[in-house]
């Protein structure tokens, strides 16, 4: 008899133990489970998306240093070699020929969004777009001395090197001042509607100075802006999936800069 109900005893302890054991494993998280795992989460996210913004942005300068160095090649071609040269001056155009497939490639990446994220098709149409660009500038290049192509060179070097420094390091913003950006836009076309109607009159240098100072400032300024919207850590981003873009907008930007710092310091040929 003492046996037995020491049994239903134990028994019903053990029963009490599962059936408390059952509920503990049934009862929801408590709140600080709950905020421990979403800040797991978060922490992973973060880190998943700096790492595919650092992949992002060497994928971008990678491609930008190739354009960047056939541009110079073959603008040394044609600054220093004068058969090249003299070629490329007395067939005109050739320039024309160039600008429009500028002008298409342009377009296109631009303004096809699945066009320019579909392999091989973008690498291809950039490709067409920086040979294109870089015998523009090697065709005008070839107009100057080769001191100022060398100096602007240098000069462009430097202000891009500068620029992306600052845009590392910088807490300024400036991708939050498009309105400047666009206002400055307008002001350098309607220099360049000036320009293009007192010409025919006559050459006035301090309206050309002024326009090509003002391009200069401009475009480092979109140098600046394009850098940061490549780094992801100010209020506007660009995706990482759009690396043809990226890549497009900051080699205008500092092929627009060389272009605009030779109109200011560039020596005409003798």
């Amino acid at each position: 008899m003492c046996h037995r109900f020491l049994d239903e005893g134990l028994i019903s302890g053990l029963t009490g133990v599962s059936h408390q054991q059952v509920n503990d494993d049934n009862e929801p998280p408590t709140y600080q489970e709950a905020t421990a795992g979403y800040d797991d989460m978060e922490a992973q996210f973060a880190w998943d998306d700096k790492t595919i913004r650092q992949t992002f942005i060497r994928k971008v300068y990678a491609i930008l240093l190739v354009q960047l160095l056939v541009t110079v090649g073959i603008v040394a071609l044609f600054s220093f070699c004068a058969p090249v040269r003299f070629y490329i001056q007395t067939h005109p155009g050739l320039y024309m020929a160039s600008y429009l497939m500028f002008f298409a490639t342009y377009i296109a990446l631009s303004c096809c969004g699945e066009l320019r994220r579909q392999f091989p098709w973008n690498i291809i149409l950039l490709v067409l777009f920086t040979l294109s660009m870089a015998f523009m500038m090697g065709f005008v290049s070839s107009f100057y001395n080769t001191k100022s192509v060398v100096l602007c060179l240098g000069i462009t070097s430097l202000v891009c090197l500068s620029v992306t420094i600052f845009s590392f390091q910088s807490k300024v913003d400036v991708t939050s001042y498009q309105g400047v950006l666009f206002s400055l836009c307008m002001v350098l076309l309607l220099c360049a509607i000036t320009i293009s109607i007192v010409v025919p009159f006559g050459y006035v240098p301090w309206l050309h100075a002024t326009y090509a100072v003002l391009g200069a400032i401009l475009f480092t300024l979109f140098l600046a802006f394009d850098t940061q919207m490549l780094l992801g850590n100010k209020r506007y981003t660009i995706s990482p999936e759009e690396y043809i873009f990226a890549t497009l907008s900051i080699y205008l930007d500092i092929v627009y800069l060389f272009s605009f710092l030779l109109q200011i310091m560039g020596g005409g040929r003798d």
